[in-house]
């Protein structure tokens, strides 16, 4: 795994400030502390922090092709490399190393642009070819690998695999984009394309884009999407040993590196399922390891440690202070946007504790949008088969009279929380579900936002993203709707993105092969029956699974990694709070209302309502604002 940066000049030929170009790379030693390269060339200037993983020895980068006529930086594992390599070579291509990386030049020459459609893997990389004066961003089909760019005022594109190498540019508008804001208190994250400034981007998952030299940016061009289209029809056990043997592939496609190598071990079905398939698939003890949390409601470790019993692991585990709050400031520096997943906190002690015994991890990060994990979806299809039941004319009047009626009741048992439900089903699909996942509703976001900021965004609302994913896509039914806008948004946005800086932050690789994208087209032509059946997601996965994992690992209650954001906001951190929320920095943006923030300190450090995720999301978002100004 590696950090990329890189500066080309679309106006002409320019000479590349090497001093520039090794601060931006400077940033990303991180991702890459092994070696280090610069590479420039009238108009061009690529960069690169090695971590050394597949041929030490020779995989050295900014790399190129016999003549250093193509020059690519490369952030990433091509999985199928070697089937390439063979094909390319039979076509009269000459390699001089045995590393992944040449393969992406060797397929650029041979096919193009539509080199992407053959590498099998997790990538993102910039290529330039003197020859056509054009320089080709890509990023891998699901965004596990990031990359940002931005044009500057100049003419000049920029590029990094975080937004860090961006902000290295002195000269980088750094305008906050107010429909950043507005999406960012919605998700909890900004999704993609944009960033948290408006004059940067995200390159999105399963997008290209090319520049030539002399011509006007052009716009990025998609290259992948996933079809949820339904397949032939099988018979159920069938699809589960189909289901078992292209796990089992994908996992062992991602078992090559010349380093130790290991596996995350949370003691769920996805981390588990993965651990089986690699004890079953290599000679010694799979290296696994886990946190544990000194409250049993959020600790799995029990769970993990029964798997790594079964498969007689090498299994390492730590307990994490469940008071880990004073990496607040350390997530600032390395999302570099706002970010308010609060799971972020263990996910960086696990990569931590991994470092410390491998360079590469498998984890089973993908299961949940793949195969209908997430409780949220049972939740989301029992709501659309009600709404289903009204007509539309009837149902919003009628729900949502009640939603505006029924009490606000957080304190109260699920059965009596009914104002979300009665809300959610006065919508439809898209809206319900938006309503459901957001972090702030669209109410909550219209008190907290001050009225200069809601004229800027001049009726702007971040539902607006689902919807745009939602233009053209293929799916047949409520379940495939929303697994395919969690594809788009929930998994590259937040699940993705935390994985990549936390394991970047220790240079550690992690590798997905519940993402395999092979793995996410076949499952996307399965039947929603069955993935979600009679109230039980991953139905198909959990009987693919059965002969590999006891039943009570693989039918318990889904717990995850959860903070206890509520009891720090009223103990220990209680006087950051106020001091955050009700600050200057908060109030010099314009941006908020005064008098909804107080209101949201009182109520929740008075016990009166649970505003936990609001309070993390404020405390995330001054946390930036005191890096953006140096405090």
């Amino acid at each position: 795994m590696c950090g990329i940066a890189g500066l080309f000049d679309t106006r002409g030929r320019r000479q590349v400030d090497r001093v520039l170009l090794a601060a931006m790379n400077g940033t990303l030693s991180h991702r890459g502390p092994d070696e280090d390269d610069i590479w420039t060339a009238p108009g061009v200037g690529l960069a690169h922090r090695r971590l050394s993983v597949i041929d030490i020895a020779s995989g050295r980068q900014p790399l190129g092709n016999e003549d250093g006529s193509v020059m690519v930086c490369y952030n990433g594992e091509i999985y199928n490399y070697r089937e390439l390599g063979k094909e390319l070579r039979a076509l009269g291509h000459v390699f001089r190393t045995r590393s992944d990386t040449e393969v992406i030049v060797h397929a650029w020459e041979e096919w193009g642009e539509a080199c992407v459609t053959r590498l099998r893997g997790m990538f993102a990389f910039a290529l330039h070819d003197a020859r056509r004066g054009q320089l080709f961003l890509a990023r891998d089909r699901l965004g596990v690998k990031p990359l940002f760019y931005a044009m500057l005022p100049d003419g000049t594109l920029a590029f990094g695999s975080e937004l860090k190498a961006l902000r290295a540019i002195p000269w980088l508008p750094r305008t906050i984009d107010v429909q950043a804001v507005e999406e960012y208190f919605a998700y909890g994250y900004v999704p993609d394309p944009r960033t948290i400034y408006s004059g940067a981007f995200k390159l999105a998952p399963g997008h290209t884009l090319l520049l030539q030299e002399g011509a006007a940016p052009a716009a990025p061009r998609p290259y992948w999407d996933v079809r949820f289209e339904l397949g032939r029809a099988q018979p159920e056990q069938q699809v589960q040993e189909e289901l078992a043997a292209r796990l089992r592939e994908a996992v062992r496609m991602r078992l090559v590196a010349e380093v130790p190598l290991g596996a995350f071990l949370s003691g769920g079905v996805d981390s588990s399922a993965v651990v089986a398939m690699m004890a079953g698939l290599t000679d010694g003890p799979v290296n696994t390891c886990s946190v544990g949390f000194e409250h049993r409601d959020f600790d799995e470790s029990a769970y993990a440690r029964e798997v790594a019993t079964r498969y007689g692991t090498a299994h390492y585990s730590r307990t994490v202070d469940p008071d880990d709050y004073g990496l607040l400031d350390t997530l600032a520096a390395l999302y570099d946007e706002p970010y308010a997943d609060s799971s972020a906190i263990p996910t960086y002690r696990v990569c931590e504790l991994a470092r410390t015994r491998v360079t590469v991890a498998l984890s089973g990060d993908g299961g949940d949008e793949n195969l209908a994990g997430y409780r949220r979806y049972r939740h989301a299809v029992a709501e659309q088969n009600v709404r289903g039941c009204f007509p539309a004319a009837l149902r919003g009047p009628v729900f949502g009279a009640l939603g505006r009626w029924y009490p606000k009741a957080d304190w109260a048992p699920r059965v009596f929380r009914a104002k979300t439900t009665f809300e959610a089903l006065s919508r439809d699909l898209v809206e319900g579900y938006f309503h459901g996942v957001s972090l702030m509703t669209d109410a909550m976001r219209a008190q907290l936002f001050s009225a200069s900021l809601r004229c800027q965004l001049q009726d702007y609302h971040a539902i607006e993203v689902m919807r745009r994913h939602l233009r053209g896509a293929q799916v047949h039914d409520a379940l495939s709707t929303i697994q395919y806008l969690d594809l788009k948004t929930y998994l590259p946005g937040d699940i993705l993105t935390k994985v990549d800086r936390a394991s970047m932050a220790h240079a550690l690789e992690v590798r997905v092969p519940l993402l395999d994208h092979e793995l996410v087209e076949w499952t996307a032509t399965l039947p929603s029956h069955l993935k979600l059946r009679s109230g039980e997601g991953k139905y198909i996965f959990k009987k693919a699974l059965e002969p590999y994992l006891p039943r009570h690992i693989l039918y318990r209650k889904k717990q995850g990694f959860a903070v206890p954001l509520a009891q720090w906001f009223r103990g220990p951190l209680r006087e950051r709070v106020r001091e955050s929320l009700l600050g200057p920095r908060l109030a010099d943006t314009g941006f908020f209302n005064k008098k909804y923030l107080h209101e949201i300190v009182e109520q929740h450090q008075a016990g009166r309502r649970d505003y936990s995720a609001p309070i993390w999301s404020l405390l995330v978002f001054d946390a930036f604002l005191r890096r953006e100004s140096g405090a």
